[in-house]
């Protein structure tokens, strides 16, 4: 199970419902989890914590800046573990995929830009948009 730690360091008591939530978080292959996809997984376990459960814990990562909430379909929110390393994202508007990239040269103009309109920049997202090599790939004719 996971060290309660990353919690008591939030300013969150230690639960039971947190631990499991942060521990789907920790160990999933899929690092953007929906309150849905989290709820499965505890399902899967045969974990008897409710989906209302996990969209207040989730919130509450949140507040806490343990986790970054994404809207990349819509009005469907999708979690990630707050890391501290920036990056963006891009997603396949086909299938859904999301690839993290971090490039340089786009940041250093993200900060150009602000500083050239004199904004100081606290934060910033980049998500783009497109299809995947993948799926690309599948649209050939054959």
């Amino acid at each position: 199970m996971v060290d309660s730690a990353d919690l008591k360091q939030a300013g969150l008591k230690t639960t039971l419902p947190r631990l499991r939530v942060l521990s789907i978080l920790e160990n999933s292959k899929i690092r953007h989890l929906s309150a849905e996809d989290v709820y499965k997984e505890l399902l899967n376990e045969e974990d008897s914590v409710g989906l209302a459960t996990v969209y207040r814990v989730l919130t509450q990562f949140e507040d806490a800046g343990l986790v970054i909430r994404h809207h990349f379909e819509g009005d469907r929110s999708v979690f990630e573990l707050n890391d501290e390393d920036h990056h963006d994202h891009m997603i396949c508007d086909q299938c859904g995929k999301v690839t993290e990239f971090v490039d340089r040269r786009i940041e250093s103009l993200q900060e150009k830009v602000a500083e050239d309109h004199g904004f100081s920049l606290q934060d910033h997202s980049l998500t783009l948009y497109g299809i995947c090599a993948r799926c690309q790939n599948s649209r050939l004719p054959k």
